[in-house]
């Protein structure tokens, strides 16, 4: 077994390395999330390291103490960090120019060519779901017998071919024992969670065909494959047990609630455990449904409501209806589940008057957090398509997506809607919906009943003031 170290690469300061699509910019304050997918691969590979720069502030030179420790690297990347993780694979390859190095993630998966060329420290790119691959690659199968990736042959890529999706999920071991081998539970941290939390998936893929949704178009697929609720369940009792600081545990498949007698299932044996949970949902989990969730230890569920127009929420094949949307807050609302609603501006159909509608849409519905972002058009989904298509993409590079401050850049525009107006529409959407009075009241109260909860929104609200200020900055 080769000696092998996982590691999401150091980039500027509070980029999230750690979520499954590794979030395109900063966030509005300073968030983290599991680095999953490259812990899943270490849980493969027998006495590797993991190592999550951006989530311990480390600096390239920090992470390369470990280059002539290790055989094989194995770095998580995406479009905006790509050409920053080549760079520390460059640096790496200096200092061990023995070490093997490959990518994994969708960017590299969809653009395998060009990022094999990319660099002549890259050994090999991954296609999409890589797990078994890397544990291949890590006992010392040679690279021209992997299925799955794209290497360099005669000069030229050449793609060893596709590999099956995994359909046993249960085949793959536990992550949280890896999470307590090599990552600090604090560093993880978001506006709407308990903290510390710890997040993990239960399965892969999501039957939504949403356009711009980046990881089931291009590595997980649309048919959601699932562990089996005992093995989830026991896992979290573990971790329940060996990690008593958590304060809640987030699911984070792309949709839980897609498999609705699954989830009730897992609901109830989260409840046995006694452990506070969240996860992602759709817009259109039934009230009995919810209710048994809610009655076994949800606290919030995470949504992405996107836009409050019917037609646009059609153009990016929602599948929901506003009118469903709205039922599902209100029941959410009556059974005392916290929400946090993501919404997108800038989407197909967008107009000056459909993003009024959606921020009033917010401000009725009255989520108790919201994300604002704008659409990011990845290689691999259907949005890029169209937005190349159709003339709307006016930057496709990497570094083009963010700025250098890492804030997200408008790379859509409307022959009749700007970018200029997309991207100042974010600040005009938080503004009108955090600061209402009601609103701002309910923050303080919050704030008031939990001297911990007061310090950190209180910290949170300086780094919100300075995203928004940043942002204007940018324009």
């Amino acid at each position: 077994m080769k000696k092998t170290l996982f590691l999401s690469p150091p980039t500027y300061d509070g980029y999230d390395g750690g979520a499954g699509s590794r979030y395109q910019c900063k966030r509005e304050v300073k968030s983290f999330w599991y680095p999953t997918w490259l812990a899943q691969l270490a849980a493969l590979v027998p006495d590797s390291k993991l190592i999550d720069a951006p989530a311990r502030g480390l600096s390239v030179d920090d992470v390369l103490r470990e280059a002539k420790d290790h055989e094989f690297l194995v770095l998580y990347t995406s479009t905006p960090s790509f050409a920053n993780d080549v760079k520390v694979a460059e640096s790496f390859k200096e200092h061990n120019p023995e070490i093997m190095i490959g990518f994994c993630g969708a960017h590299v998966a969809i653009n395998n060519e060009a990022a094999i060329v990319a660099s002549p420290a890259i050994d090999f790119v991954c296609d999409t779901e890589f797990d078994f691959t890397i544990k291949e690659i890590a006992e010392g199968k040679p690279l021209e017998e992997v299925v799955g990736i794209t290497i360099l042959k005669d000069g030229e890529p050449h793609f060893t071919g596709k590999r099956p999706l995994i359909e046993n999920m249960d085949t793959l071991p536990w992550v949280a024992p890896i999470y307590k081998e090599n990552l600090v539970t604090t560093d993880y941290y978001n506006g709407y969670m308990l903290h510390p939390y710890m997040s993990l998936y239960t399965g892969r893929g999501c039957k939504s065909r949403c356009t711009f949704c980046l990881w089931p178009q291009t590595i997980a697929g649309h048919n959601y494959r699932t562990r089996s609720v005992k093995n989830v369940a026991a896992e979290i009792a573990w971790a329940r047990d060996n990690f008593p600081e958590i304060k809640e545990f987030f699911f984070d498949d792309d949709t839980l609630t897609d498999n609705r007698e699954n989830v009730e299932a897992l609901a109830r044996e989260l409840g046995k455990l006694g452990v506070t949970w969240s996860c992602n949902a759709k817009a259109n989990v039934p009230y009995d449904t919810l209710k048994v969730m809610k009655e076994n230890g949800l606290r919030l569920l995470l949504v992405g409501y996107e836009s409050g127009n019917q037609k646009v929420l059609n153009n990016i094949k929602k599948g929901i209806l506003v009118t469903k949307a709205k039922q599902f807050t209100r029941d959410c609302h009556e059974l005392g589940i916290l929400i946090h609603g993501t919404f997108i501006v800038g989407l197909p159909g967008e107009t000056r008057d459909t993003i009024e509608e959606t921020i009033r849409y917010a401000q009725e519905i009255n989520p108790k957090t919201i994300q604002v972002s704008l659409p990011a058009a990845y290689p691999g989904t259907f949005l890029y398509k169209q937005a190349t298509e159709n003339g709307w993409l006016v930057a496709e590079e990497g570094n083009e997506l963010v700025a250098e401050n890492g804030v997200q850049n408008s790379v859509l525009h409307y022959d009749h809607l700007s970018k200029e107006e997309i991207f100042e529409a974010v600040d005009v959407f938080y503004k009108r919906f955090y600061f209402r009075p009601k609103k701002m009241a309910a923050l303080f109260f919050d704030m008031c009943r939990d001297w911990d909860v007061m310090k950190r929104q209180a910290r949170e609200g300086v780094e919100f003031f300075r995203f928004l200020w940043g942002r204007e900055n940018a324009v």
